[in-house]
């Protein structure tokens, strides 16, 4: 996407940035991997230039670029997208090949550069969108080909969606239903049928939450972007809308959840910045020479670098 954005995309980044681990189950869908949570995710530098064929150069934004470190490391790329178009294609390529280029290594004479794991999230499909797209590239040196997977939000049911942990892509469910939103808003019944499914929803997802599967924070933040979807998929659909968010409940991340959480991590960090003071002391090497050199590396600013830091030695 360019570096404008739309709800969907505003959404996607949010459960990235703020529940990142939700993406790994994902992942495991897609790929096929067997990611167990305990992983580590590095998120990559999203903003790219390119450089057009005038010389200008145009800002880009990737959905998502990061790193999976756990037996093995590997990089990923995912696109969300409303519906396919005859651009993605392109884009996938000037992504992927930055990417790649961020990461490059020079050997003498060589440059060595691995392309992602590339995969798009469609949150509409028809009968007509791909179960994956490809993108061969013939060099001097022979031709290469490499398959981009899609995955379809709206072919998951509730209970898959639950059974295979896939709770990134429920704030995304309402998509299913959106050819049928005329009938929930003029038949009482049909949007009560509705109203059931997601009352569903919101008890698995408290039921995690009681048995410890997801913290209170992730599951607020499921709620609300659900909301989110909500109000722009459906924000022609007053009735329809009230009674989803009769049962999903308000708007709460910004008071409950958010709090919640920024207040653990203050006092965490209170305990940690002591801790890790004190070894930093020990080897020569001071807090703040850290962050800036995990700043520097990973191109993060100050305050972010900080608390990876801290996250990191706490963990």
């Amino acid at each position: 996407m360019n570096s404008t954005s739309t709800p969907y995309d505003d959404v996607f980044w949010t459960l990235l940035n703020d529940c990142s681990h939700l993406i790994l189950p994902v992942i495991n869908e897609i790929f096929g991997e067997h990611y167990t949570g305990n992983e580590e995710i590095i998120f990559s530098n999203n903003e790219h230039f390119l450089n057009q064929q005038d010389g200008r150069e145009q800002e880009r934004i990737t959905d998502s670029s990061f790193k999976i470190i756990g037996d093995t490391e590997k990089k990923y790329h995912l696109e969300c997208q409303g519906s396919t178009d005859s651009s993605l294609l392109i884009r996938f390529f000037e992504y992927d090949t930055q990417i790649a280029l961020d990461d490059g290594e020079v050997h003498d004479s060589l440059l060595k550069v691995t392309f992602p794991h590339s995969a798009v999230l469609f949150l509409r499909d028809t009968s007509h969108t791909p179960d994956r797209l490809a993108i061969e590239i013939t060099t001097p040196g022979g031709t290469v080909r490499y398959d981009i997977p899609a995955l379809k939000a709206k072919k998951y049911s509730v209970k898959e969606i639950f059974e295979k942990k896939l709770l990134f892509l429920i704030p995304f469910h309402i998509f299913a239903y959106e050819n049928h939103f005329e009938e929930y808003e003029t038949h009482i019944n049909k949007l009560n049928d509705l109203k059931q499914t997601y009352e569903t929803i919101k008890n698995d997802l408290e039921d995690l939450s009681i048995h410890g599967k997801i913290d209170e924070f992730t599951k607020c933040t499921i709620i609300d972007m659900s909301n989110k979807v909500l109000e722009h998929i459906a924000r022609n659909y007053i009735t329809l809308r009230k009674g989803v968010k009769e049962v999903m409940g308000g708007k709460i991340l910004d008071y409950e959840a958010k709090s919640i959480r920024n207040a653990g991590i203050a006092e965490g960090e209170e305990k940690g910045i002591r801790t890790l003071t004190e070894v930093c002391q020990e080897l020569g090497s001071s807090l703040i020479d850290t962050i800036e050199k995990v700043a520097v590396k990973f191109g993060l600013d100050e305050e972010t670098s900080r608390k990876k830091v801290l996250m990191y030695w706490k963990n």
